[in-house]
């Protein structure tokens, strides 16, 4: 009952990256905030088929890229990109500009891959997960994860290479990973 009680706890403290990562794949906040919902629903009712509960994050992951799957094939819609506010008072507002600029970029880019390219890289890249992990969460295996990613990457760079300003394609774009 103890461990329940914990693994509840655990799952609803993981529901900001949750949300950060459904953000990331649909750029919507009302859709992102109703599918981490229904996973964080569809986890806490399905407590019982956790195997190994050090790997919550996975599980968890793994529940929302299936919602999300459930969602685009119903929808088949274009997702929209909506610009977040990235002020923080103290930047000089060139700074902030050019730093705005560089996160529509990367916005604009990642949603420019294919839905299943999108999932790999945001788990791996922005979650932290391993190849392992999001093999698991995917239902896909390892070499599957690790060639979704490549291909991901060389399109971003490719992608990132036709927006930057002045035909500059070495110009490094950071990602941050979700805390």
């Amino acid at each position: 009952m103890l461990r329940r009680i914990r693994l509840r706890q655990q799952i609803q403290t993981l529901r900001p990256r949750l949300f950060r990562l459904a953000w990331s794949w649909c750029h919507d906040g009302d859709l992102a905030d109703d599918l981490t919902q229904a996973a964080l629903e569809k986890a806490l009712r399905s407590l019982d088929s956790l195997r190994e509960h050090q790997r919550v994050d996975a599980w968890l992951s793994a529940i929302l890229a299936n919602l999300y799957r459930d969602h685009l094939r119903s929808a088949r819609r274009v997702e929209s990109i909506e610009p977040d506010e990235l002020y923080a008072p103290g930047k000089a507002p060139e700074t902030w500009l050019e730093e705005h600029q560089i996160v529509l970029q990367v916005r604009k880019a990642v949603a420019r891959l294919n839905p299943d390219q999108r999932l790999v890289l945001t788990l791996v890249d922005l979650m932290g997960l391993s190849y392992a992990e999001v093999a698991e969460a995917l239902s896909i295996p390892a070499g599957t994860v690790m060639s979704r990613l490549s291909r991901a990457r060389v399109n971003l760079k490719r992608f990132l290479g036709t927006t930057t300003k002045g035909g500059n394609t070495n110009k490094v774009v950071p990602i941050r990973r979700l805390p």
